[in-house]
């Protein structure tokens, strides 16, 4: 639901800052006040290309906020959670349009692109009025609505399935397919295989071949090292490790009688004896395991050049070869018995086909039940909004496909003929902004509590009516307020009294410039606008009973 409204230097509008609540709004004005400026400011919002000729004159550019409250918009809600622009149980939606063209959006202070501001907004607001705004006019909400009043959330769900699983097996398929010639496909796998298979390639295998090689390349060194390290630490001669230990804990001795912390300092040296013992048997261990040896040393480089040559092949380092063993093997695994998938799968993708036409002719059957209502209904609702001569028709036509299609197998259109006698035109293709307003709400009273947009905008609805007409229509939308909010631009009494809230627009001249303002109306001054519009410039006495009048009977 839509709960402000901000518009800064937009058209002749210079700051208007509106709050809404639920049920019907009306907003009313002289001709040529700007009451459509409300309209057009949702329809900027909602995604509509921009217009650098609806910046205010002298402005750089105008800027339109719009809040909504997600309580009653579960789809918007989710929308937001898939782009990640969720914030909250409410939604803001912001856009500039600059003086020159340019124009930029945010949705929940992110900046977001116009296509994503149009996609949300058709989960918070609809609006009838002018072709280019009008949410019914596309097949795609047509067909929603249809389904949504007939309850086929089940069987759409079971079509969509169905269309899915069938989307899945044909992409298996083609995939299948797109291999080619699997013989040679299968001896180009068993030979990289085959090559692969020839090696050590499992992480500590690696890792040990190349310590080995660094090993026998530094053999010589490691042995001249390994050598001088164990004449000293054997003590076969006077600098000995072990001669130069024992001398130390011999002075140490003499003096201990003087000091008994050096009976600490020698049980410590003690034990550094026992560990210089230790490490020179180590020591020898190593070096009796080193030696040189060329053949080995070139073996070792062999082996390692075969390792990086494979490794340079794949694209790939040493280590992660095991990876693309595994991966070879999978798809040798998965090839070996691909022709004989790709005939199961043959008759997997008919036998889908099968199960989506059953799913898809079961919601079919729905459908034109579903029409048939709406279509009584709504040529019902339009007679009683003035065109009395007037025919609704929703048209479902079979489509014929290979594809099955998530949607179904019919495609949808609003038909309608506004006078007796003429041909059934689709909706899309009526003329008159008036006439298409008048026809959208018998569409949505018809399908009263079955759209989900929680917000819908009328405009020029009372075009060319009055009288008795007048009062269905504003009886007509009120009804439609109890379940949706609803907002309407009226120049029309009857209409107008049957609000829940009214916002009047006017012109006042400010430092020689025209500039609209938009005023809400408590009960004494709703009164009285209703009595301009019943009586013109000078108001009557008659004119602000009749208005009394009209305001007392609302919910009549």
């Amino acid at each position: 639901m839509l709960t402000h409204l901000a518009i800064r230097n937009f058209a002749v509008a210079s700051q208007s800052d509106l709050e809404f609540g639920r049920g019907l709004t009306v907003i009313s004005g002289e001709t040529g006040a700007g009451k459509s400026l409300l309209v057009d400011a949702l329809g900027f919002l909602s995604g509509q290309r921009a217009d650098s000729g609806i910046v205010r004159h002298g402005a750089e550019r105008a800027e339109l906020h719009a809040e909504f409250a997600l309580d009653d918009a579960a789809s918007a809600l989710r929308w937001l959670r898939e782009n990640e622009l969720d914030d909250g149980s409410t939604c803001q939606l912001r856009r500039t349009l600059r003086a020159d063209g340019g124009s930029r959006a945010w949705i929940n202070g992110r900046p977001a692109t116009i296509a994503q501001l149009g996609e949300l907004a058709g989960h918070l607001v609809e609006i009838h009025g002018q072709h280019e705004h009008q949410a019914l006019l596309a097949r795609g909400s047509q067909l929603a609505l249809l389904d949504a009043q007939a309850g086929n959330g089940a069987l759409l769900a079971d079509v969509r399935a169905a269309a899915q699983a069938w989307r899945a097996l044909a992409d298996e398929r083609q995939a299948l397919a797109g291999i080619g010639d699997f013989g040679e496909r299968r001896d180009w796998l068993c030979h990289q295989l085959s090559e692969l298979e020839g090696q050590a390639l499992d992480a500590d295998a690696v890792a040990d071949l190349f310590a080995s090689h660094r090993r026998h390349a530094n053999a010589a060194g490691l042995i001249q090292t390994c050598d001088t390290a164990l004449e000293r630490m054997r003590g076969e001669d006077d600098f000995g490790l072990p001669q130069a230990l024992q001398a130390l804990r011999h002075d140490l001795g003499r003096m201990r009688a003087h000091e008994p912390r050096l009976g600490d300092v020698d049980a410590m040296l003690d034990a550094a004896a026992i560990q210089l013992d230790e490490a020179t048997r180590l020591l020898e261990q190593v070096r009796g395991d080193l030696d040189i040896d060329p053949d080995q040393l070139a073996t070792l480089e062999s082996r390692l050049a075969r390792l990086h040559e494979l490794a340079r092949k794949h694209r790939v380092t040493p280590e992660e070869l095991l990876d693309v063993q595994a991966r070879l093997s999978g798809e040798l695994e998965q090839l070996d018995g691909a022709g004989e998938r790709l005939q199961q799968l043959d008759g997997e993708i008919e036998a889908a086909f099968s199960r989506w036409r059953t799913a898809a002719d079961t919601l079919g059957v729905a459908r034109r039940k579903a029409a048939e209502a709406l279509s009584s209904a709504t040529t019902a609702l339009i007679h009683e909004l003035g065109m009395g001569g007037g025919v609704f028709e929703v048209a479902v036509e079979a489509i014929e496909t290979t594809r099955p299609d998530p949607q179904g197998a019919e495609r949808v259109e609003f038909m309608v003929s506004a006078n007796a006698g003429q041909p059934a035109r689709a909706l899309r293709k009526v003329a008159s902004g008036g006439e298409l307003s008048r026809i959208s709400l018998a569409i949505e009273v018809a399908a009263l509590g079955h759209d989900a947009v929680p917000t819908m905008v009328f405009d020029e609805v009372d075009s060319g009516i009055g009288g008795a007409v007048a009062d269905i229509v504003g009886r007509k939308l009120r009804a439609l307020g109890a379940s949706r909010q609803v907002l309407c631009v009226t120049h029309l009494p009857q209409v107008a009294a049957k609000g829940h809230a009214h916002y009047r627009v006017h012109k006042a001249a400010s430092e020689g410039a025209t500039e609209s303002h938009v005023t809400r109306l408590d009960e004494r001054a709703r009164a009285e606008e209703l009595a301009r519009m019943l009586g013109g410039v000078e108001v009557s006495r008659e004119a602000r009973a009749a208005a009394r009048k009209l305001l007392a009977t609302a919910d009549a």
